[in-house]
């Protein structure tokens, strides 16, 4: 399913296409947390939902330079 966000970092509109049903887009809608309702996002999909930040943005914006062999909080899927 393709997901249309804008980005809380830089107001850029993206769009991904995740591996989601309707049933689940609408369970986090209502309010269930996002892990509960994708279970089988990686963080970065996940974060992507919430936000409409892409791991290119997160880098960008979020990733010191000393830090670039890997993602923060668990976004390179773990």
């Amino acid at each position: 399913m393709k997901i249309t966000r804008t980005s809380m970092f830089s107001g850029q509109v993206h769009t991904m296409d995740l591996p989601i049903t309707l049933q689940q887009l609408v369970r986090y809608e209502n309010g269930a947390l996002v892990q509960d309702a994708f279970p089988d996002l990686n963080g970065s999909e996940r974060e992507f939902i919430m936000t409409g930040v892409t791991p290119e943005e997160w880098h960008k914006y979020m990733v010191l330079p000393e830090d670039n062999d890997h993602e923060p909080f668990g976004l390179d899927g773990s």
